[in-house]
């Protein structure tokens, strides 16, 4: 159990209209105290939880600030402790002075998470929630803040709890049936046993299964967009991004680097990368942006290849499709505001997907969003009930399906109850593990690691 009192600024550092810097311990009202003087004269200690009490802050006699101090006693708040907020105005200065005074009169420094470390530590929350609070702050778009949002819930807590509990009723009566066999113990019912290992493979398979949806709504699908120099690819950058992030101009190679931003198309994440285009050159430096350009493709998991709609297909052309074979492709027929020329036929036969648009008039792009949608997924399907959200997560449930296979192979093969068990009891380990019922400092540490300090 933690005993010091931390302390940390709340908020993103620079200007704002507030600022607010978290105090949490046992000691935290009292430190609070010390500093703040309501205009009321109510000290906090006599503040009952969830009052505020409007203010200043004083450094001896000198007034720092004019602030709220909200007030949350153990053990309703956050972290389980005794909890003061302090909302002073927002800026670098006032904020850090206020954080100074705190941690001189009584406080320590928080660590990265600490706050929410200390929630689950005093079991307002297990690991999974925890996990999912640094993925509602990460959340780059809407379904990822609400898949978020529902695991912060519980949703995944509580489909791992309803395999839990029918597994431990079953090991509590295989262990005692084993142990006792003299005493009035009733048997063993094996459907029931049967059908709780079933229950419990179903609902974890498909846990593992959806992991890769989860993984695409909380990191983006990894994007390139190719083709050849001109035909419109920073364009369609610009566009996606929303402001001019690659410079446009009619001049062949003009984007010799990789040039990466993150966009949020309708409930899908797209980590993109605009390359260089690809063709022939005896240009050093654009030759380089062009081989890694190709050496994007294979590695990416959707493809962008872009194509310009005004000329006629030619070798560079059909290089860049025979390349987009046994990958997620979608052929983006750019300018189709001008004269038609390219070859549509030979591309649908070639790439399944094929949009036709003009990103300068922004026409036909809707699709790119709908299409994007249907080939990962995301389209129509509701992931609030509960996914497996990180890759800790992801390999204590895949051990855990591994050891109910076991025992269900244990039972086919004739195997005493007591091989049964070893299994099932295995299972409950690595779901212990995943909730962080049963997990190590070590694992607990790394977790937290990744918090941004005050949350």
């Amino acid at each position: 159990m933690e005993t010091e009192t931390i302390a940390a600024i709340a908020t993103a550092r620079g200007q704002g209209g507030i600022g607010v810097i978290r105090i949490s311990g046992e000691d935290s009202i009292e430190i609070a105290d010390k500093i703040f003087v309501s205009y009321l004269n109510k000290k906090l200690k006599d503040t009952p939880g969830y009052t505020a009490r409007y203010g200043r802050i004083f450094d001896k006699n000198e007034c720092i600030d004019e602030v709220v101090a909200l007030v949350f006693r153990a053990p309703h708040s956050y972290t389980g402790e005794n909890v003061v907020e302090i909302s002073c105005h927002g800026g670098v200065f006032v904020t850090e002075q206020v954080l100074k005074l705190v941690i001189d009169n009584g406080a320590i420094p928080a660590g990265p998470g600490e706050f929410t470390k200390r929630a689950f530590l005093n079991g307002k929350m297990d690991l999974t929630q925890a996990e999912a609070v640094m993925d509602i702050i990460g959340a780059k778009g809407k379904e990822a803040a609400r898949v978020a949002i529902s695991l912060r819930d519980g949703a995944l807590s509580q489909k791992i709890n309803k395999i839990k509990k029918e597994l431990i009723a079953q090991a509590a009566h295989l262990a005692a049936f084993a142990d006792y066999p003299e005493d009035d113990i009733p048997q063993v019912e094996m459907d029931e046993l049967i059908n709780t290992l079933n229950l419990s493979e179903k609902i974890l398979t498909e846990l593992i299964c959806e992991y890769g949806n989860g993984k695409i709504i909380r990191d983006g699908i990894d994007t390139v967009i190719v083709g050849k120099p001109n035909v419109g690819k920073s364009t369609l950058m610009n566009f996606l991004s929303g402001f001019e992030r690659c410079i446009v101009t009619d001049i062949p190679g003009t984007t010799r680097d990789i040039i990466e931003e993150t966009v949020s198309i309708g409930n899908v994440i797209l980590k993109i990368s605009d390359t260089a285009g690809i063709r022939e050159t005896s240009d050093p430096v654009e030759s380089i942006g062009v081989e890694m350009a190709k050496n994007k493709i294979s590695g990416a998991q959707l493809v962008l290849a872009v194509f310009d709609a005004s000329k006629n297909l030619d070798q560079e052309d059909i290089s860049i499709i025979e390349n987009l074979k046994d990958t997620n492709a979608i052929a983006i027929v750019n300018k189709m505001d001008l004269e038609t020329k390219i070859d549509c036929k030979y591309i649908e036969e070639n790439i399944k997907k094929v949009i036709y648009c003009s990103a300068i008039s922004r026409k036909g792009l809707n699709e790119l969003e709908k299409t994007i949608s249907e080939m990962f997924y995301t389209s129509g399907s509701d992931f609030t009930d509960g996914i497996l959200y990180n890759s800790r997560q992801y390999a204590a449930a895949k051990m855990a399906l591994e050891c109910i296979v076991e025992a269900k192979n244990a039972i086919d093969i004739g195997m005493t109850l007591d091989a049964v068990d070893v299994s099932i009891e295995s299972a409950i380990e690595e779901l212990l593990k995943l909730t962080g019922e049963r997990v190590t400092e070590k694992v607990t540490n790394e977790v937290f690691s990744h918090f941004c300090v005050g949350k």
